[in-house]
């Protein structure tokens, strides 16, 4: 059962991980490091270090996010990911449409019992 469970939320994950991401960059930049220690804090969200670099990347690529770099007190220097216009206007789509679909999941599952 719990290959079943991994595969469940391996496919959940694909679809919000992304705009999880990016709620954590609403309101303020952050560097890769401190932004998975955000997301793991829900061991359902990230399961690994490992996903998230690529993930930021895709983010990078479609304009989502842009980078720089800033020097650290405490080792080398970080890369700091923040939203751009487009990845608040894409959060904000998805939060519009996260909201119903929620709802209606939620309804289907109790209705189904």
């Amino acid at each position: 059962m719990a290959n079943a469970a991994d595969s469940v939320l391996t496919q959940l994950r694909k679809g919000v991980l992304e705009y999880c991401a990016m709620a954590y960059l609403r309101s303020e930049p952050r560097y890769g490091l401190e932004l998975a220690s955000r997301l793991g804090q829900h061991k359902t969200l990230l399961d690994s270090d490992g996903t998230l670099y690529p993930l930021l990347a895709r983010l990078r690529k479609a304009n989502l996010v842009e980078t720089e770099w800033r020097e650290s007190d405490s080792g080398p220097p970080r890369r700091y990911y923040r939203l751009t216009d487009q990845g608040r206007e894409a959060l904000a789509t998805f939060e519009a449409t996260w909201a119903p679909f929620h709802r209606d999941v939620d309804a289907a599952l109790e209705a189904a019992r």
